[in-house]
Parts: C-alpha cells; structure tokens; sequence
C-alpha cells in the first residue's frame, strides 16, 4: 500500500515536471531579458523591455499547456491544450503557469476522451474534417470553461498561497522548509518541488519584486557539495573513490541526482543537508538574496547567470554556508562512524524473481538473458541528469569494445517503451520502470558512476557475441542453404513508393491494404496490426517502423509477406514529435520464413545514408538494389 501511495506521488510530481522541464530554456530566456534589460538590470533598455511581460503572460503559459496537453494526446492535445489555456491567461491579470498546468492536461484528456469514442466511427474521406471541426469546437467550449472557471480558481490560490508565504517569512519559517525539501530530493523528487512548486511560486514572487528566493531553494547546490567532498576526505569504501568527480559534477553541472547515493547507503547523512539547506535560506532570507529566474540545471554557473545585479554577495554566501555547514555536520558522522560501511553493494540486478549484487559470480549471470540486447536504456526521473551521465560512461565502452550492434540511451523513465532490451535504473526508481516495461530486462544500481558495474556489463556482452558466433553461424548458415528455395523473395511489387497519412493509423491501414491485395493476409490482419501497435508502438528509430499483427493473427496469415512504404512527409509513430517514420516496413509471417529478408532489410538499414536514399527515392528498382544487397 505504501509502494502504490510512494508510486502516485511520484508519477504524479513527474507529470508535474514534465509539463514544465522541456520549457526551461524559455524560462532561462526571460530570467536573462530580465537581468538584463529591467530598469534595474545590467543595460536597461525600455524598447527591449517590452519584449518581457509577453513571454511570461502568454509564451509561457501556452508552451506549457501545449507540452501538458501533448503527454496525454499528443499533436492533437498539444493543440487542444493551448486553445484551452487561452481562456486562464485572459481571465486574470497574473501569469497563469498553474493555471496552464491544469488546462493544458485537461484539453488533452477531452481531445483523448473524444477520440477514443469515434474510433472506426468515422467514414472514409471524412477523417481530416472530422478531426480539425472537433479539436476546433472542443477547444473553444473549454477556453470559454476555463475563462470562467479554472483562472478565477488559480487567481484565488495564488493570493491565498501568497499570503501563507507572507506569514511564513515574517514568522521566519521558511529554513524549516529543508525538513521536507532535502528528504523528498533524496527519493527523486527533486524536479518536480524545483519546477512543479517553486518555479510558479518564484515567477509570480519576481514580478514584484525582481527576484525571488524560491528559485533558489532548492538550486543550492551547496549542502550537496559539502556532503561530497566530507565523503572525500572521510569517507570510506568505494564511493570514496569517485565521490571527488561527483562533487564536481554536481557544483558545476547542476547534477544534485549524483549525491543521492551517498546518503541512501548512509541515511543519517540526511540531518547535515537539511542542516546545510536550512542555513543556506536562513541567509537568504537575512540579506534578501533570490534569483532572477529558474537555475536549471542547479548548477553554480546557472546560479550566478540567474542572480540579478546586487545581488552577487548574498547568493554567494548563501551557497557558501549551507556548504560549510554540510561540510562539518557530515565530515563529524563520517569521521566517527564505527559501524560496517557496506563497501560493494553498489548495483543490483534484477530479473524476476532472481537478484544479484555486485559479489554475484560470473555463473549466476549466465542466467541473465544478453543474446538479444541491441538497446540498453539508462533511464532516471527526467531523463537528463543522472541517467545521461550513467549513458555517457556505458557508451563510450561499448563502443571500446566494438559491440557496435548495441546502441545506448537515456531517457525518462514514464517515456521507456515497454519492450526496451534491458533498462538499468537508480534501485528506488526499478519499481516504476518495470511498471512502465514489465517485459524488459532490469538493472539496478546504486551508484550511476560505478564504473566496476559498467567494465562487468561490458564484459558480459562481448563474451555472449563471441559464444553466439562460434556456436550458431554454422548452424544459421546451413538452415539459410536448406530453406533459400522456401524463403518469400523481395521483390518490386513489394515496394510501394511516395505514400501520404496524417497518422500512423492510416499508414497502418495503407500497408496492411497492400498485404491484403498481394495475398498475404486475410482483412482481419489489418485490425490485428493496429491492435498490437496500441499495445507498444512498433517505432524502432531511425526513421523506420515495423507494424506487425499479433501472435493471434497467425490464423490469419495465408503466406509469409512483406511491404516496404516510403513515406517521404513522414508519419509520426514513437511517443515523442520526432519520432517520424519516413519508412514502414508491413510484416506477415508464416513460421520464421520472413527471418532472412528482414535481416537482409536490416543489414541495409543499418547505414544513415541508406535509410535518407530510401526515404526520398523515386525509383523501386534503386529501392529494391538497396534492400536486397546483403552487404552495404
């Protein structure tokens, strides 16, 4: 019960984040103009100054409906969203972020909602009409609800919210914040109390005021560096040795996910980050320090970037105590710890019911599955610190290793396709990540930074490919010979070149037709594709997708088929915008008979300038010559 509370918390707080991350820049951009060009900024400029107020009265408010509409119906509730989101920012007199974090999900779950209803309902030729007069008519119905509800709503909240903060900073309250604050960092909530609370909170504060000290709150990077570098110079077992590098990551990149290991393996550590943060707002409050805009990533040089003119000293000192105070507290718990430090548990692997840490022989992880892995995802909360670190360090030593064949990814955790390869998470983020791909491999660590695990992985993997191509190319050379009569043949009547449709439904319907015409596949195929598509998106990368039926439709196969379409305007299929597909490859499979055209597809497609040549060709001879050549 407690996992499931922890699990709502966290995924509704990264739904938060997510509607604001991918905006950042914009964030970033105004705290600039502001610094720069506001009667007290460094070059005032009152023609440059009405640049401003627009971006964060309506830019930013409609890019962050868009982005909330889109993470629950994509383009369709982007577009929604925004249209939505029109009626909270005319409504008040207050920029409207909270109102558009409301607004915009609302369009897109109204827009998914409607959609789902008139599934198959609509008749061919009309899709195109329907869809633009329905997101059309629903967008204006909900401007007009959202004028006169939500912005009344969010205008209520901020005044009462400002009036508790009031209270709050005349009472001096506000250090005893890094008691929730610090902890909830710790469990990866860090993006969502930095920009799903404090980021509204400190724009609204700034318009008074000309800065804000709820932008630096959480930011500080401060207590995080003095934990590190106590763990340098007192601490002891492995993380020791790469706490030094992380202390110059988080200082300098703004990566604070990197100490969270720290204090997991040691939980007393907490009591000097809450001690160092509160000291750090103490002094922030006492000189009026704060910041112009949002610090993202928290790093020293965006914080010195967002701090207005004047207020140089009291930032500085701010970071500079809440250091000295971590630094002490933690050096004192680390110099007279007398208990065990568990030294090498850091990363676990997860497969099912099995576990191993990082003592675990080399014969218990041969019950690990590696002969299939052709994407490893490194995967955290936001998808942009930890996670790309821990990418960073994996790639570079598969691509040492020559294993060319396996690409590495980072990405955020609510985005992972549900059957990524293998997916290695911080240990108190695997439980959301198998909910998001239960059919995935999982891997569990402690320590992002772990170069050990990395060398371990690596090792693994070369030594699967070596097994796998001294014991089977043999044995899939002679099926190759016996079979090569049997086998379906590519050719140009499979090719279907220039292809248009505004989704990837259509696409699917338009090769699916194709299978149907040539005989391959009974009509009922078709459904069974888009079935399994709503199942996990068939989207591989590289500007290609494999639509397929499910292991039901087999009675639906008459013979083993496959249709190659160009799509040159490209078709969106993965679940971010760029994930179009110029190229969509329609498979029925009787048997494994299709098992050698698609890997001779695949040799070809395994080259960027191949997949631009077949994306724009013209000719299905040239198209054929490239998809049948064995080696590109």
């Amino acid at each position: 019960m407690l996992r499931l509370i922890k699990l709502k918390i966290q995924n509704f707080g990264r739904f938060l984040s997510n509607m604001i991350m991918p905006n950042i820049s914009i964030f970033i951009a105004w705290g600039m103009m502001n610094a720069l060009f506001m009667p007290l900024g460094w070059q005032p400029n009152k023609t440059l100054e009405q640049l401003i107020s627009p971006m964060i009265f309506y830019l930013l408010p409609i890019l962050i409906g868009y982005t909330g509409g889109s993470l629950i119906s994509g383009s369709r509730g982007g577009l929604i969203g925004s249209i939505t989101t029109i009626g909270v920012i005319t409504s008040t007199n207050i920029p409207m972020l909270l109102g558009a974090m409301i607004s915009g999900p609302l369009g897109g779950w109204t827009i998914k909602y409607f959609d789902k209803k008139i599934e198959n309902k609509v008749k061919n030729g009309f899709e195109m009409l329907v869809n633009n007069f329905s997101l059309a008519i629903l967008g204006i119905l909900l401007a007009i609800i959202s004028f006169f509800t939500i912005g009344p709503f969010i205008e209520w909240v901020s005044y009462f919210l400002g009036t508790l903060i009031q209270i709050i900073l005349s009472y001096n309250l506000l250090p005893l914040t890094s008691i929730i604050i610090e902890p909830a960092k710790i469990f990866f909530l860090n993006n969502v109390i930095n920009h799903g609370i404090f980021s509204p909170l400190g724009i609204q504060d700034a318009l008074d005021k000309n800065h804000s000290i709820f932008f630096l709150i959480e930011s500080n990077p401060g207590p995080g560096l003095g934990l590190l570098i106590a763990w340098f110079f007192f601490g002891k077992g492995e993380l020791s040795k790469s706490s030094g590098g992380a202390a110059l990551i988080e200082f300098f990149g703004g990566i604070h996910e990197i100490y969270f290991p720290y204090v997991l393996i040691k939980p007393k550590l907490i009591i000097p980050l809450i001690l160092g943060g509160m000291s750090g707002i103490f002094i922030l409050v006492l000189l009026h320090g704060g910041l112009i805009s949002t610090a993202s990533p928290g790093s020293i040089l965006s914080i010195l970037a967002m701090t207005p003119k004047g207020l140089y000293f009291s930032n500085i000192i701010s970071v500079a105590c809440s250091f000295l105070v971590s630094f002490i507290s933690s050096s004192i718990l680390l110099k007279y710890d007398f208990n065990t430090i568990q030294k090498d548990s850091n990363y676990t692997v997860k497969q099912g019911k099995n576990s191993f840490n990082s003592k675990t022989s080399r014969e218990d992880f041969n019950n690990f599955n590696f002969s299939k892995i052709k994407t490893i995802i490194v995967a955290c909360d936001a998808g942009m610190g930890s996670s790309a670190m821990g990418a960073s360090i994996l790639r570079k030593k598969i691509k040492n290793a020559n294993l060319n064949h396996i690409s590495v990814l980072n990405m955020a955790i609510n985005a992972l396709p549900q059957d990524a390869d293998l997916i290695i998470t911080h240990q108190n983020l695997t439980n959301r990540a198998k909910d998001n791909a239960p059919f995935s491999q999982h891997i569990s660590l402690k320590n992002f930074l772990n170069n050990h695990f990395y060398d371990n992985l690596v090792k693994k993997l070369v030594e699967n490919m070596v097994f796998l191509y001294d014991n089977h190319t043999d044995s899939v050379n002679k099926y190759t010979q016996q079979k090569k009569d049997a086998l379906f043949q590519l050719n140009e009547e499979n090719i279907i070149l220039n292809q248009y449709a505004s989704n990837k439904e259509e696409a699917i319907n338009i090769v699916g037709k194709h299978l149907v015409k040539q005989g391959y596949v009974k009509f009922d195929y078709i459904d069974s594709m888009l079935e399994r598509e709503k199942m996990a998106s068939t989207w591989l990368g590289e500007s290609i997708a494999l639509p397929h039926g499910t292991i039901e439709a087999k009675d639906s196969v008459l013979k083993t088929g496959i249709i190659f379409c160009q799509f040159p305007k490209g078709v969106r299929f993965g679940e971010d915008v760029d994930d179009i597909a110029y190229l969509v490859i329609g498979i029925a499979a009787k048997n494994n008979e299709h098992i050698m055209v698609v890997s001779n597809i695949t040799n070809a497609l395994d080259k960027k300038d191949t997949i631009q040549r077949l994306s724009h060709t013209t000719s299905i001879k040239e198209a054929l010559s490239l998809l049948t050549m064995e080696k590109i």
